[in-house]
C-alpha cells in the first residue's frame, strides 16, 4: 500500500509539472538571466569571471530555487489535496520526502544540467567543473528539504514568499559556503573532499530530519 501511495505521489507531481511547464521553466530562465547579467554588470574580463564563476552560479541557483519553494505546497493547499494528504494512512513524512525530491528533480535538476554551460560562459577553469556538479548535486537537495519546512509553515499565508525567504535563507549559508569553497579549492588544484563530506553529512541529516519537521509544520498550518 505504501509503495502504491509513493508511486501515485510521483506520478501526480510529474503530471503537474507537465501541465504547468511555467513552474519548471521560470526558475531555469531566472537562473540563466542572473548568471548572464553578471558579466554585463560587473566586468567581462576572463580572469575576473574565472574567479567569481563558482559563487555566481551557486548564488543564482539558490535564488532560482527560492522562486519555486513558495509553490511547493501552495497549489495542494488551494485545491484541498493537502488536507487529504494529512489523513492518508501512509506515513506523511515519507510522502513529503517523495514530493520534495520529485519537485527537486523537475525544477532543480534542469538547472544543474545547465550549470556547466554557464560555467563555460563565465570562464570557469576546467578543474572546477567536477566540483561544481558534485556540490550542486549534494547541496541543492538540502536546500529543497530545508525550504520545504519554511514552505509548510507559510503555506496558509496570503503572501508567505517574503516570510519564507526570511526563515530559510540564513539556513542556506553553510551550504553556500561549502559549495563555493569546494569549487575554489578545485580551481586551485587543492583537495576538497572535506567540503564534499560536510555536504554529504548535511544531506543525510536533512533526509532523515526535515520530512518529519515538514509534516509537523503542515499539521500546524492546516490546523490554524
Amino acid at each position: 500500500m505504501y509503495w502504491y501511495s509513493i508511486k501515485t505521489m510521483i506520478g501526480r507531481e510529474l503530471l503537474i509539472a507537465a501541465r504547468y511547464p511555467a513552474e519548471v521553466l521560470n526558475p531555469l530562465v531566472f537562473f540563466l538571466m542572473v548568471v548572464t547579467l553578471f558579466p554585463l554588470g560587473i566586468s567581462p574580463e576572463p580572469e575576473f569571471l574565472a574567479k567569481i564563476a563558482g559563487p555566481v552560479i551557486w548564488i543564482a541557483a539558490l535564488l532560482a530555487m527560492m522562486l519555486s519553494l513558495d509553490s511547493l505546497f501552495k497549489n495542494d493547499f488551494d485545491d484541498g489535496s493537502l488536507a487529504q494528504l494529512l489523513i492518508t494512512p501512509s506515513p506523511l513524512a515519507v510522502l513529503i520526502l517523495v514530493k520534495v525530491l520529485t519537485h527537486w528533480f523537475t525544477t532543480v535538476f534542469p538547472i544543474i544540467l545547465l550549470a556547466p554551460l554557464l560555467g563555460a560562459m563565465l570562464q570557469l577553469p576546467a578543474e572546477g567543473y567536477r566540483a561544481l556538479l558534485l556540490t550542486l548535486l549534494l547541496g541543492t537537495p538540502i536546500i529543497s528539504l530545508i525550504g520545504a519546512i519554511g514552505a509548510a509553515l507559510t503555506v496558509g499565508l496570503h503572501r508567505g514568499g517574503v516570510l519564507l525567504s526570511l526563515i530559510v535563507l540564513p539556513l542556506f549559508i553553510p551550504i553556500l559556503v561549502f559549495g563555493t569553497g569546494a569549487i575554489e579549492a578545485a580551481t586551485l588544484a587543492m583537495q576538497y573532499n572535506g567540503q564534499l563530506a560536510m555536504l554529504s553529512a548535511m544531506l543525510l541529516i536533512a533526509l532523515l530530519v526535515t520530512p518529519i519537521a515538514t509534516a509537523a509544520a503542515l499539521k500546524i498550518s492546516i490546523n490554524n
